[in-house]
C-alpha cells in the first residue's frame, strides 16, 4: 500500500513538514509494510518555503529584513540557482505570526520587511520570484513595500511618508523611478484571496480586525487605502482597484500589480504544479491532507480540496485530516473520501494549540489502525 500525506500547515500551530513526520510516526507504527510519501505543501501562506525546501526543490536562503514593526527579523526563502527563481513568504518579513496579539496594530504596520526580502532574491540574482502573500500583519497596501524597492511616498509637503497605513491618507505624489530596475524580473504571486481592496467585501472590512483594527481604526484604514488606490490611478499605475485580489495581505495585492507588473495565481494550484503532484500520485493507494480549520470556505480553491481534486482525477480516495472542521460537512464529503478533525476534547485555545502535535499523532493512528483492519 502506498499512501501519500501532503497536507497545508496547521495556521499558527504546526508547519506541513511537522504534521508530514508526525503522520509518518502515526502510520508507520500501525503499517510498518506501506510506503509512505510525504510531500508537505502550502498554498502561499505562512510556511510556503520552507514546504518547498522539505520536498527537495531548491536551496534555503537568508534574508536580514523588518519585521511589520520595524524589528531586525531574519527570513528564509527557497532560490533554485539554475533556474533563477525565488520562493517567498511574505509572513517571513511581514507576518501576523511574528507579532504577539497586544502588537498588533494595523495602522502602523508596514510591509517594507516584505520589499526588502523581494530585494534579497534580486540581489542575488533571481529572474523570476514566486511571493505567498498570506498571513500578514498589515492593511497598509503594499506601500511600505514600495518604499523598501525604492519609491518615494510623498505629502503634500514634499515630505516622505513614515511607514504604516496611518499616515497614507495625506499621500500626494508617488516616485516610482527606482522600479526600473524591476522591469525584466517577472513577480508571480500566490495567493487564494480574491477580495477587492475597498468596500464591503475589501482588505479592512474582510481582515483588518484580525490584524488589530479597533472600530476607530476601520474607517481611517478604509480612507487610506482609497487615497492609495486613487494615487496610483490618477500616477497612471493602475485603472482602478477593483480587480480580484486587489486587497489579498492589506492591499498587498495591488501594489503588487500596479507597481511590478504582478500576475496573480492560486497559489495552492501554483504549488501543486511546482511539486509535481500528478507525477507522484501515479501508484498511490490512499492521500492524506488536511489544515488547520476546514469549513465550506475551503472548498473553494483551498489547498485541501486542490489535492482531493487531482486524486480523484486519479481515482484515488482522499482522505481530510484537519485539526477542526467546522459546520455542515454535506459539501465536504462530495470532495473527500472520508473527514476527521484532530480536536479531542473541549479546552481552552492555548491547550488546544498546545497538544495539537500529539492529538493530530492520536488520530492518524485510529486511521492507520482502522486500515490495518480493513487489509
Amino acid at each position: 500500500m502506498k499512501i501519500i500525506f501532503a497536507p497545508d500547515s496547521f495556521k499558527g500551530t504546526l508547519r506541513s513538514p511537522t504534521i508530514c513526520q508526525v503522520l509518518q510516526d502515526a502510520f508507520r507504527a500501525e503499517l510498518p509494510e506501506a510506503e509512505l510519501l510525504s510531500l508537505p505543501m502550502a498554498d502561499g501562506g505562512e510556511g510556503s518555503a520552507e514546504a518547498v525546501l522539505a520536498s527537495g526543490w531548491g536551496q534555503p536562503h537568508e534574508a536580514k529584513v523588518h519585521d511589520a514593526l520595524g524589528r531586525p527579523v531574519k527570513a528564509k526563502f527557497a532560490y533554485d540557482a539554475e533556474r533563477r527563481l525565488a520562493i517567498l513568504d511574505m509572513a517571513s518579513a511581514s507576518g501576523i505570526e511574528l507579532l504577539q496579539k497586544y502588537e498588533l496594530n494595523p495602522m502602523l504596520a508596514s510591509s517594507y520587511g516584505t520589499g526588502e526580502l523581494l530585494l534579497a532574491a534580486k540581489n542575488i540574482g533571481a529572474q523570476e520570484i514566486i511571493l505567498g502573500i498570506g498571513g500578514s500583519a498589515t492593511v497598509d497596501g503594499g506601500a511600505g513595500m514600495a518604499q523598501a524597492l525604492g519609491c518615494r511616498l510623498l505629502d503634500h509637503d514634499g515630505q516622505e511618508l513614515p511607514a504604516g497605513a496611518a499616515a497614507l491618507h495625506t499621500l500626494a505624489t508617488i516616485n516610482a523611478e527606482a522600479l526600473q530596475a524591476w522591469r525584466e524580473i517577472k513577480i508571480t504571486v500566490a495567493s487564494d484571496v480574491d477580495n477587492p481592496l475597498c468596500g464591503d467585501k475589501g482588505a479592512v472590512a474582510m481582515f483588518a480586525r484580525q490584524k488589530g483594527a479597533d472600530e476607530e481604526m476601520m474607517p481611517k484604514l478604509e480612507a487610506a487605502l482609497q487615497n492609495w488606490a486613487a494615487i496610483l490611478k490618477n500616477s497612471g499605475f493602475i485603472n482602478d482597484a477593483v480587480q480580484p485580489g486587489d486587497g489579498a495581505a492589506g492591499g498587498l495585492g495591488l501594489a503588487l500589480r500596479a507597481l511590478l507588473k504582478a500576475e496573480t495565481r492560486s497559489g495552492a494550484h501554483l504549488l501543486a504544479e511546482m511539486l509535481n503532484l500528478r507525477q507522484h500520485f501515479a501508484g498511490a493507494n490512499l492521500i492524506i491532507t488536511g489544515e488547520g480549520h476546514t469549513d465550506e470556505q475551503t472548498l473553494h480553491g483551498k489547498l485541501p480540496a486542490v489535492i482531493a481534486e487531482l486524486a480523484a482525477e486519479q481515482g484515488l480516495p482522499c482522505i481530510l485530516l484537519s485539526g477542526a472542521v467546522a459546520g455542515d460537512q454535506a459539501l465536504l464529503r462530495e470532495k473527500f473520501s472520508a473527514i476527521f478533525a484532530t480536536l479531542s476534547d473541549l479546552a481552552p485555545l492555548s491547550e488546544v494549540l498546545a497538544n495539537a502535535e500529539k492529538d493530530l499523532y492520536d488520530r492518524a493512528r485510529a486511521i492507520a489502525a482502522t486500515l490495518k483492519i480493513r487489509s
